[in-house]
């Protein structure tokens, strides 16, 4: 099921700056991030945007989990 998931997750580079978006959308996953830690519920989201699915949600959480799994993360020099 995660894998079928994953494929709502778009990446063109014609579309947001090639940023992943949910199924070329125009809607980046960081977008949605930012509603759900803001305190919106899924169902708000939905109501906002019509053309947003239950899935598309649970895909860019999906993918921020995915991406946070990395082994090492090292600190630039600013």
């Amino acid at each position: 099921m995660s894998e079928n998931l994953l494929q709502r997750i778009t990446l063109n580079s014609e579309i947001c700056h090639g940023k992943p978006c949910v199924r070329n959308l125009r809607y980046p996953v960081e977008f949605l991030l930012e509603l759900l830690s803001s305190g919106m519920t899924t169902e708000e989201i939905l109501a906002d945007y019509d053309d947003l699915e239950t899935e598309d949600i649970l895909a860019s959480l999906l993918y921020a989990a995915r991406l946070s799994q990395v082994k090492s993360i090292y600190k630039f020099a600013s």
